[in-house]
C-alpha cells in the first residue's frame, strides 16, 4: 500500500528555495517587504510544489487576527446589494479593504426580532453598523466585542461613527421647496418605524422602533414648514415600509388619489422617482401641477428627463471613511460627511 507523501507546508517551500521561513511567509502576507520580482519567484515555486499559502486558521491563531472586517445591515441583503446607496457604501469599504488586504463578510440584522442573535465572538477585527438598528440585540452583542465598532447613519454614546447632517439637509431641501409657496405639502416616509406598513401615519401615535434616519429627516422636513407658515400636524405623512417600485407604488397611489399634493417631499430618490412615474401616468405635469423632491442623489435621479431635484450624498466615499476608521488607517470618532442639493426640473428654484 503507497504512502500519501507528505504535505507540502510553507518550510518545506522555504527549504527547498534555500530561504527563510519568514521571507516565504512575506511573500504571501507582507507583499511591501519583498521586491515584486522576488515574490513573484516565491509564488512561482510555491505553486509549481503545491502550496496554496499559509492556513487561515493557522494565521488566526498566531496572530489573533483574521483579516475580515464584517458589515451589519439593517436591510436584507438581496436588498443592499441592489439597492444604489447601500451598494455605493459596500463599494467604498470594498475598495480600502482590497487595498489593505482584508476580507468583507456581510450580515443582516433585518428581520430578527423574533430569531435568536447567533454569536459573533472572534468573526472579524472589526465590524460596521449600516443603518438603523435597535440597541439592543445584535448591536448590544456587538457593543461587548473587544474588536473596533463603527456605526453609520446612526450615533450611539461611546461608538465611532460616520454619517451625514440628515436634519440640516431636509431642512435644506425642504427650505428650497417651499419656497415655492405649496398649498398642499405632503412628505413621503422611508421606514418612519421598523414594523409600521405603508400608509398615512398618525404623527402622534406611539411609533415602536423608530428608524433614527427618518425621524431626523422628519425633524428637518417639519422645521422648513413651521417656517413657511404651515402646521406640521396638518400636513399628510405617509409612510412606504420598503424603498423599492413595488413596496412604494401603492402608497403613492392612494396619497395622490387621497391628498392630492402640489409638493411631495420624499425621503428618498427611489420613492421621488416612483413617485414621478405614477404622476406621469396619471397625467399630473411635473413640476407645473406637483412639484417634488428625492434624497440620496443616485444617478438614476439625474439620468431621465425631468431631472430630480434632491440631496445628494457621497455614500461611495461614506464607506471609504467608514472602512479606514475602523482599521485604524483615520483615528476620528465621528465624521459628518458634506451633502448638497442638486437643482434638478421637478422642483425648479423660485425665481
Amino acid at each position: 500500500m503507497s504512502r500519501r507523501p507528505p504535505p507540502v507546508t510553507l518550510r518545506s517551500v522555504a527549504e527547498h528555495l534555500g530561504v527563510s521561513t519568514a521571507t516565504v511567509s512575506n511573500a504571501f502576507n507582507r507583499p511591501d517587504q519583498l521586491s515584486s520580482t522576488r515574490r513573484e519567484e516565491i509564488l512561482a515555486a510555491a505553486r509549481a510544489l503545491g502550496y496554496e499559502g499559509p492556513s487561515s486558521r493557522g494565521r488566526t491563531l498566531r496572530t489573533g487576527q483574521t483579516r475580515i472586517i464584517a458589515v451589519m445591515l439593517s436591510d436584507g441583503l438581496g436588498y443592499s446589494l441592489g439597492d444604489s446607496v447601500a451598494g455605493g457604501f459596500l463599494a467604498g469599504i470594498a475598495e480600502v479593504l482590497d487595498d489593505l488586504g482584508y476580507h468583507l463578510l456581510l450580515l443582516t440584522d433585518a428581520g430578527r426580532t423574533d430569531r435568536q442573535t447567533p454569536s459573533l465572538n472572534g468573526v472579524a477585527d472589526g465590524y460596521l453598523v449600516y443603518g438603523s438598528i435597535p440597541e439592543e440585540g445584535t448591536l448590544a452583542l456587538l457593543r461587548h466585542q473587544h474588536q473596533p465598532l463603527v456605526t453609520v447613519d446612526m450615533r450611539l454614546p461611546g461608538l465611532a461613527s460616520v454619517q451625514i447632517d440628515h436634519r440640516a439637509a431636509a431642512l435644506g431641501i425642504a427650505r428650497h421647496a417651499l419656497a415655492g409657496g405649496a398649498r398642499r405639502p405632503a412628505i413621503l416616509a422611508l421606514r418612519m418605524t421598523l414594523e409600521a406598513p405603508g400608509g398615512p401615519l398618525e404623527r402622534h401615535s406611539r411609533w415602536s422602533q423608530p428608524n433614527s434616519v427618518a425621524i431626523e429627516r422628519l425633524t428637518g422636513f417639519d422645521q422648513a414648514l413651521r417656517e413657511a407658515g404651515h402646521d406640521p400636524d396638518r400636513v399628510a405623512l405617509w409612510n412606504v415600509d420598503g424603498n423599492t417600485f413595488e413596496a412604494a407604488a401603492p402608497v403613492i397611489e392612494a396619497l395622490l388619489t387621497e391628498s392630492a399634493p402640489d409638493l411631495l417631499l420624499c425621503m428618498s430618490d427611489r420613492l421621488a422617482l416612483t413617485a414621478l412615474s405614477l404622476a406621469e401616468q396619471r397625467g399630473i405635469r411635473v413640476p407645473e401641477q406637483l412639484r417634488l423632491t428625492g434624497f440620496d442623489g443616485i444617478a438614476e435621479g439625474q439620468r431621465r428627463r425631468p431631472m430630480l431635484t434632491t440631496v445628494h450624498q457621497d455614500s461611495h466615499a461614506k464607506g471609504v471613511m467608514a472602512a479606514r476608521m475602523v482599521v485604524g488607517e483615520c483615528h476620528e470618532r465621528d465624521v459628518v460627511q458634506p451633502v448638497w442639493i442638486i437643482h434638478g426640473d421637478t422642483c425648479p428654484p423660485t425665481p
